[in-house]
């Protein structure tokens, strides 16, 4: 989190009240964050099927449609956080863009409620550049109440990771319900109450932020001479003029828009390698370790991120939900990964500090090398049960996928964690800014490729059991082979690290 790199000194730290050990204002953060993410992931299950559903009628030919989409909107949000950080830093400060993403991504929410596949559209690149203004400077604000030598800033930190994973495990529970029990059935669910309960939930952490950022006593309030409100004008116009350029991207698909954030990692990669080589040899190889880092990156995330796209497809139409006379909802396998990242977190916390008092703690290479050959092993289930578990009805078991999205999440786990705080070890000391940018733009790429990916799954007339095992087939062999190929070349990728554990 960029957080951790930008703190206010010590000596401008006011004397916050104390609760449960730490800052009052973390727990307001924690619940403006929660109701984000629960407006976030509120949507997620939902988007491709609602996408098919609305606007192709029903036909599975949408599904190609929809998962490109769906991976254009993905790589977009990350990709925007890149600069609502810059927003933040220079122009209205943290508490300022916090308000405004919150409002511009409400009024996305909204928007995609109306059944108009413009206005949709619209809608999603309304939400892109409010997550851009808001996501990356939520975080940000939480370093900002710790000084660097706090020995409980990491905590502080998982405390609010744990606000992230709790409105990431409840919202699917609960819209999914709406959707598909309250005001809607399995087979015709009200997909337009999942947008707009989402909406609310983003009106209530923009309420809960707008009135509790008192507590803040000024952290994160605009920089000295910034404090006008033209500035906020300036910005709020800015947003409205780079939506129509977001909706265009959008439209776009993924396929073609992976050329430009393919040459936007390019030019990064360059800038932060000419800088690395301008500070020396270790700065250098340094450099050149991270980027290699940023590859294997693109890779985990292309395939982890069938979550919200083709694995839908496959639990809509494959997976054998019905249990004792009641089916399961599509939506609530999206809440499984925040149950894994909760019961797992700690046992794999345990695990590395086990393993470094024996002096065997893997390396952040081979760490991302275990990430990738976790997801390795969940495709390599789906491998198998869509080859030998197939039943009657062209239907795989219930416990398949729900093992799929926690194999998954310890794969994550080993991965995702590190990757931030490799970045600030490893990135030029002036542009550890643009090293974070690499990171989310990494990431970003391999959202968009995870819709390409999910497109092919699908094919062009829907997903069948074939084509879900041809495609997940690749993926188990890709990842596997990826993973294999890091742990072989760690050493590598370590001695250029220069010792940075």
């Amino acid at each position: 989190m960029s957080g951790a790199a930008t703190t206010t000194k010590e000596a401008a730290l006011p004397e916050f009240k104390q609760v449960m050990g730490h800052p009052a204002p973390l727990w307001m953060l924690f619940m403006t964050e929660f109701w984000e993410r629960f407006a976030f992931y509120g949507i997620r299950w939902a988007l491709v099927l609602y996408i098919v559903a609305q606007f192709h009628g029903g036909d599975p030919s949408g599904q190609q449609s929809a998962n490109l989409i769906y991976g254009s909107y993905l790589a977009l949000v990350y990709a925007g956080a890149i600069f609502g950080g810059y927003v933040a830093d220079k122009i209205i400060g943290y508490q300022r863009s916090i308000l405004i993403g919150a409002l511009f991504m409400s009024a996305g929410l909204f928007m995609i409620t109306l059944p108009d596949p413009q206005i949709f559209n619209l809608g999603l690149a309304t939400i892109i550049v409010g997550n851009g203004l808001f996501k990356p400077n939520i975080s940000t604000m939480v370093g900002k109440l710790y000084s660097v030598a706090d020995t409980r800033r990491d905590s502080g930190f998982t405390i609010f990771y744990m606000g992230i994973n709790a409105g990431a495990f409840i919202a699917p529970i609960l819209t999914g319900w709406f959707a598909e029990q309250l005001w809607g059935t399995p087979d015709m669910p009200a997909y337009k109450v999942v947008f707009f309960a989402s909406g609310i939930g983003m009106l209530i952490s923009l309420v809960w932020f707008y009135f509790g950022r008192k507590n803040l006593q000024g952290i994160g309030a605009p920089i000295e001479g910034a404090t006008g409100s033209g500035r906020v004008i300036a910005t709020v116009v800015g947003a409205l003029v780079v939506i129509p350029l977001v909706y265009f991207l959008l439209n776009m698909g993924a396929d073609k828009l992976m050329y430009i954030l393919g040459a936007m990692f390019v030019g990064l990669s360059l800038m932060l390698l000419v800088e690395g080589i301008k500070n020396g040899e270790v700065a250098r190889d340094k450099t050149i370790a991270m980027l290699i880092i940023f590859a294997f990156n693109i890779l985990f995330w292309m395939f982890f991120e069938q979550a919200g796209s083709s694995f839908t497809f496959l639990a809509d139409k494959i997976v054998d939900r019905e249990m004792f006379n009641w089916v399961f909802p599509v939506g609530w396998f999206q809440s499984v990964n925040s149950i894994a990242i909760i019961v797992f977190a700690p046992i794999i916390a345990w695990v590395w500090v086990a393993m470094g008092r024996r002096d065997a703690n893997p390396s952040i290479p081979r760490k991302f090398g275990l990430g990738l050959i976790f997801n390795a092993l969940a495709f390599g289930l789906l491998m198998i049960a869509l080859s030998t578990m197939v039943d009657g009805f062209g239907k795989i078991p219930f416990w398949t996928l729900f093992m799929v999205y926690t194999i998954q999440s310890i794969g994550e786990l080993c991965l995702s964690p590190i990757g931030l705080s490799m970045v600030t070890k490893l990135a030029p000391v002036r542009l550890v800014g643009f090293g974070m940018g690499g990171w989310f733009l990494s990431t970003g790429i391999g959202n968009a490729l995870s819709g390409i990916f999910a497109s092919h799954v699908s094919g062009e007339s829907g997903m069948t059991t074939a084509s879900a095992l041809d495609g997940y087939t690749f993926g188990f062999w890709a990842l596997l082979g990826a993973g294999v190929l890091l742990f072989l070349i760690a050493p590598l990728i370590q001695k250029l690290m220069h010792g940075v554990k």
